[in-house]
């Protein structure tokens, strides 16, 4: 049986590309990131994309529509083409992670996510939306703190006029600091802390016969620095942002009440309780 090929020639050597880069990628601004084009096979991604589903009509998809996100996702591994399965079993192994580890230089072993927690394949539609946000920091069923994202965008002859380009913003919301084209065989990795602004704020304008696709991963550790959290007793849940001089860019769901009792400790002891046996007993 022939072996796939899934990386590109040029990125043959990790270790030389990870010295070159690792300096870049904690000096990188707003916060840590990388932008790596045609790091993975042509061929193989032309395979990826062929094989990928009109997410609004896959049953096992979700569809989000408010304010703040028009988009579709699935997370169901299960549910995905073969192809595009060995392209998850390939960014989940060990090969990737330890490419993750030296290049974002953190310290804490990074794991794969098993439940795909808010990844796998996202698909944006036109008029479609994701406004600026900051992700949940703590995965929603382990006990495990949320590192890394990574994403593969997979749309050829996209153009800047179609918009959907994802944009990194500074830690107090005032500027975009820079804009990503999501255009095939483009990968964005970035460290995942409550300052780490991104999204697609502005709908999407390519025609209605194409749409903007994409694969997200995230990675995890057990611990992490406590500068990257602003407030551990916060909700953990994806927060989104106005953008400064827009007034009303987003709905921003204001929970005082239960932060001022997440600061309790029988409060975190029920939760805690609830996610370790019940909530994982409900996803077995």
């Amino acid at each position: 049986m022939n072996k796939i090929k899934i990386l590109s020639d040029k990125f043959s050597n990790l270790d030389s590309f990870i010295n070159e880069e690792k300096h870049n990628y904690l000096k990188a601004s707003p916060y840590p990131h990388i932008v790596i084009k045609d790091f993975f096979d042509e061929k193989f991604l032309n395979e990826i994309l062929e094989s990928f589903p009109d997410l609004s009509k896959t049953t096992s998809s979700e569809h989000w529509k408010n304010k703040n996100e028009v988009k579709f996702g699935n997370n169901n591994y299960s549910s995905f083409p073969d192809k595009i399965k060995l392209f998850f079993d390939f960014l989940n192994s060990n090969q990737f992670l330890d490419f993750l580890q030296k290049l974002t230089s953190i310290k804490e072993k990074l794991v794969h996510d098993p439940e795909l927690s808010g990844g796998g394949l996202h698909e944006i539609k036109k008029g479609g939306v994701l406004k600026i946000h900051t992700d949940f920091n703590r995965h929603p069923n382990l006990d495990l703190d949320r590192r890394i994202n990574v994403l593969v965008y997979l749309n050829k002859n996209w153009k800047d006029s179609y918009g959907g380009h994802l944009e990194l913003w500074d830690k107090n919301m005032s500027q975009c600091k820079k804009k990503i084209l999501p255009s095939f065989n483009t990968m964005v990795i970035f460290s995942t802390t409550d300052f780490s602004n991104h999204g697609h704020p502005d709908p999407l304008n390519c025609p209605s016969e194409i749409s903007r696709r994409s694969l997200a991963l995230y990675y995890f550790s057990s611990g992490r620095p406590k500068n990257e959290i602003i407030n551990k007793d916060k909700k953990n849940r994806t927060y989104f942002k106005n953008r400064e001089g827009i007034k009303g860019d987003v709905d921003e769901k204001k929970e005082n009440f239960k932060d001022f009792l997440r600061s309790f400790k029988f409060y975190k002891f029920m939760k805690s309780f609830e996610k370790k046996y019940i909530r994982r007993n409900k996803n077995k």
